[in-house]
């Protein structure tokens, strides 16, 4: 059984409307991502920084930043449109991590208590793509949303407590729909959905993206959806001891510097 997240006093907090407006900025400024190639990409050059990650938490890879840069500029290299579905979805996700990783890294050097306290820090440029600036806003909302896949929001990272966690490899194009399953079913079973005093507890993450799981072929969507209508769409990957008959409530949504591997 999962237990509970740990309370926590919020005081870093997203302001919704300022992160709708960006998203809609990001939407307009974005090209939308039309992989039709059969190229791969190998993400090896991650590998060692998940591993300094998951032997040391965010302390054991801070000094990394010379490999993060690396990997982040073998990217800036790839016309992702010219990858296989499957290598551009894995491609886009590594990417974002490795950006969200850098960002936590940032907040660590300056004794910050959450990536939030970073100006700018989801919105600034993190990488050049295929000639198009992209922050790790655009890569999220613009790029991989938009490649219709759900599974994406229990992969992606912030660099926060309540976020899921890294896996401790990267994700790969011939791999990447186990992968996302599986990692689905991780932050299901680790916190993501608890059940407590008559009530299936869901992570906020369900509350801002549960229209993309029970809508996938209109993602982004942002059309809100019932809660009944989110567990249901999350029935393929949740623990079977969650009892589905339940009242759904949301958690608190916990922004404290946190980088980890699952």
């Amino acid at each position: 059984m999962a237990r509970l997240p740990p309370v926590h006093r919020f005081v870093d907090q997203p302001n919704p409307l300022a992160v709708l407006m960006n998203i809609a900025r990001v939407l307009l400024a974005t090209s939308r991502p039309e992989p039709s190639g059969t190229g791969t990409f190998d993400h090896d050059g991650l590998s060692p920084v998940l591993t300094a990650l998951s032997a040391g938490g965010l302390p054991g890879v801070v000094g990394w930043e010379v490999e993060i840069d690396g990997y982040l500029e073998d990217l800036s290299s790839v016309a992702p449109d010219s990858l296989s579905r499957p290598e551009a979805l894995a491609f886009w996700i590594n990417l974002y991590n490795a950006g969200a990783v850098r960002l936590a890294i940032d907040a660590f050097h300056l004794g910050e208590t959450s990536v939030l306290r970073i100006p700018g820090g989801f919105s600034r440029e993190l990488v050049t793509v295929a000639g198009e600036s992209l922050s790790l806003d655009s890569i999220e909302h613009a790029k991989l949303r938009r490649l219709g896949d759900p599974r994406i929001h229990g992969a992606l990272v912030c660099g926060s407590l309540s976020c899921p966690t890294l896996r401790a490899e990267p994700y790969v194009g011939d791999l990447v729909d186990a992968q996302l399953d599986d990692q689905m079913r991780t932050f299901l079973a680790t916190g993501g959905a608890v059940e407590n005093d008559g009530t299936v507890l869901l992570s906020r993450v369900f509350l801002w993206y549960g229209a993309d799981f029970a809508r996938p072929h209109r993602m982004p969507t942002f059309i809100p959806v019932t809660r009944a209508k989110t567990i249901e769409a999350l029935e393929p990957w949740l623990p079977a001891e969650i009892d589905r008959s339940l009242s759904v409530e949301f958690q608190p949504y916990d922004w404290s510097l946190s980088c980890s591997i699952g």
